[in-house]
């Protein structure tokens, strides 16, 4: 979503921790072609035109990284997403245009790291690697708001309005 949301004229930089498409790429489009070995996230069929993860399956892929009773509280509360999410292709990738930084959560087991390094290196980013899971923002905010701050005092206010 911020690769296309950050095209707006108030938007002067960009922080990533997922996926960081290119024009005409869009989720499914990003992982239909998984690199040998590479984790399998425990996306169960759609139901009703939505997505969930595998509750069961959902702390050792999605948190591995969480205590064991948030990370079933996030199982037990995750949000469903719209099938039709994974084919929102991107128009213009913000990245193109903006500064971006990445953080790349080392022990990410729903985006493959080695995938994350590669979106980082194409988009250009500053990157930053914590050992972590995909659900870094819980499992380690700071490190993540540190790369939020070193993003914002690495851009410039835009001027527009």
């Amino acid at each position: 979503m911020i690769t296309e949301a950050g095209n707006d004229p108030k938007v002067a930089g960009l922080v990533y921790a997922a996926f960081a498409p290119d024009k005409g790429e869009s989720v499914s489009t990003l992982i239909k072609d998984p690199a040998p070995g590479a984790p399998v996230p425990p996306i169960l069929p759609p139901q009703d035109g939505y997505l969930f993860l595998d509750k069961a399956k959902f702390p050792a892929s999605f948190a591995a990284d969480v205590a064991v009773e948030r990370a079933a509280f996030m199982a037990d509360s995750q949000v469903p997403w719209g099938v039709a999410a994974l084919s929102g292709s991107i128009s213009e990738a913000a990245w193109k245009t903006r500064p971006s930084w990445y953080l790349v959560a080392t022990d990410d087991k729903m985006i493959p790291p080695d995938a994350q390094r590669a979106m980082s290196k194409r988009a250009g980013s500053t990157v930053v690697e914590v050992k972590g899971s995909h659900a870094i923002f819980v499992s380690q905010p700071q490190a993540v708001a540190s790369l939020i701050e070193k993003a914002a005092k690495g851009t410039k206010p835009s001027t527009a309005n």
